[in-house]
C-alpha cells in the first residue's frame, strides 16, 4: 500500500500522463541531477525517477499548481548500461546508456554519483535476475567513447561525442571550420562528422523507425547497401566534380545563361562514364553538381549572341534554351566538337576517339540537329 501511495504521488507530479501506477512497479531512487549537453559542456537541471523496470528522465516545471515535472524520456532497464566517465571541467559524471537514449549526467558530489551508479547497477542486475534473458549484466568496457556494436546500430541510442572533443571529421578526417565544414552527429553511432559524411538517412529502431541523419558507414550497415549500390542510389547531381573531372571527355570553366537569367561562371564537365550528359558545378572541387543537361536531342547553334561574348554558343530543345560562352575560340570549338557528337547519341571516350569528327572545323553558321 505504501508503494502504491508513492506511485500515485509521482503520477500526480508527472501530470497524470505516465502510466506508472502498477503493483509491479517499485520506486528505487529519485533526485535532482544535471545533464551535460551533447553539443557542449553546459549543464542543465533535470530530475530522475528510478523504478525497478525503467528510468524516467524529467525536466522540472516551475509552476505553483499542476504537475511538477515533464517526462522527457523513458529509458527501459532492459539493455541499460552504466559507465563512469571523467570530465575535467565537470566532475562527478557518469553515463546511462539505454536502447531509447544515452545520457551523460553529473551528480552533486562524488558520494551522490556513487549512490546513483550503485542504485542503477543493482536495479539492472535485479531486473536481469528476474528475467532469464539476461546475458551481459555489467558493461566491462571502461572506455568513455564506448561505441554501439554493429549488431546494435539503429537499435540502441548512442552516446554523442561532444563537439569540443574532436577537431576533425571522424570519418573523412577533414578539419572542421565554422563556414564550409560544420559539425554534425550521426544518430546511429554518435560520431561527429562533416555534412558530406552525414548526408544519409536511415530508419532507426530506437527512435520509432523515424528517418534520421546517419554517416555513410552506419547507413550501409543498417540499410544493407554496398558501395556500388550506394552510387546507383545517389542522385545524379551528387557525383563529385573532382571525380568526373579527372576522368572526363572535356572540362573547363564556361559562362552560362538559362533563358533570361544573368550570366554566371560554371565549371562544366562531360564525363567519360556519362558522355551524353553535361554536368555544371560552381567550382572544380564541388561535391555536388548545380545542374545537368542530357545532351541527346539538343540543337547546337554556334552563332555569337553579342559582341561582348564572341565565343558563345547555344543549346535548344523545345522550350529549353541554354547559352554558353568560352574564354577563347579554341576552347569553344573544343566543346562544340564533343557536344555535336553527344546530341546525336555518339559516345566518345575522349577527344581523340573520333579524329575525323574532331578535326572537322564546322561552318560557324551551320546548326547540328539530332
Amino acid at each position: 500500500m505504501e508503494n502504491l501511495k508513492k506511485l500515485l504521488e509521482i503520477y500526480e507530479m508527472l501530470g497524470e500522463e505516465e502510466d506508472i501506477v502498477n503493483p509491479s512497479n517499485e520506486l528505487i531512487k529519485e533526485g535532482q541531477i544535471l545533464k551535460l549537453a551533447a553539443r557542449n559542456t553546459s549543464a542543465q537541471e533535470r530530475y530522475l525517477f528510478l523504478f525497478n523496470n525503467m528510468l524516467l528522465y524529467c525536466v522540472p516545471r516551475f509552476s505553483l499548481v499542476g504537475s511538477k515535472f515533464t517526462v522527457r524520456t523513458r529509458v527501459g532497464i532492459d539493455g541499460m548500461k552504466i559507465l563512469e566517465t571523467h570530465n575535467e571541467e565537470y566532475p562527478h559524471t557518469f553515463q546511462v546508456s539505454g536502447k531509447e537514449r544515452t545520457l551523460e549526467l553529473q551528480a552533486s558530489s562524488e558520494q551522490d554519483k556513487e549512490e546513483w551508479i550503485k542504485a542503477l547497477q543493482e536495479t539492472i542486475d535485479a531486473f536481469h535476475q528476474r528475467h532469464e534473458t539476461f546475458r551481459n549484466a555489467i558493461a566491462k568496457d571502461n572506455d568513455i567513447h564506448s561505441e554501439v556494436s554493429t549488431a546494435e546500430l539503429g537499435k540502441r541510442a548512442p552516446r554523442w561525442i561532444r563537439d569540443n572533443e574532436v577537431t576533425m571529421c571522424m570519418k573523412c578526417k577533414e578539419s572542421f571550420n565554422a563556414l564550409t565544414r560544420r559539425r554534425h552527429h550521426c544518430r546511429a553511432c554518435g560520431h561527429v562528422v562533416c555534412w558530406k559524411c552525414s548526408d544519409y538517412k536511415a530508419q532507426l529502431e530506437y527512435d520509432g523507425g523515424k528517418l534520421s541523419k546517419v554517416c555513410k558507414d552506419c547507413y550501409q550497415i543498417i540499410s544493407g547497401f554496398t558501395d556500388s549500390e550506394e552510387k546507383k542510389r545517389k542522385g545524379i547531381l551528387e557525383i563529385e566534380s573532382a571525380e568526373v573531372s579527372g576522368n572526363s571527355v572535356v572540362c573547363s570553366f564556361l559562362q552560362y545563361m538559362e533563358k533570361s537569367k544573368p550570366w554566371q561562371k560554371a565549371w562544366c564537365v562531360i564525363p567519360k562514364q556519362d558522355p551524353l550528359v553535361l554536368y555544371m558545378y560552381g567550382a572544380p572541387q564541388d561535391v555536388r553538381a548545380q545542374a545537368t543537361i542530357p545532351l541527346l536531342g539538343y540543337v547546337v547553334d554556334d552563332m555569337p549572341r553579342s559582341a561582348d561574348l564572341p565565343h558563345s554558343f547555344k543549346l535548344t530543345q523545345s522550350k529549353s534554351v541554354h547559352s554558353f560562352a568560352a574564354d577563347s575560340e579554341e576552347l569553344k570549338q573544343k566543346w562544340l566538337k564533343i557536344i555535336r557528337l553527344a546530341v546525336t547519341g555518339e559516345t566518345p571516350d575522349g577527344p581523340n576517339e573520333h579524329p575525323a569528327a574532331l578535326d572537322d572545323h564546322p561552318d560557324p553558321k551551320r546548326k547540328s540537329e539530332c
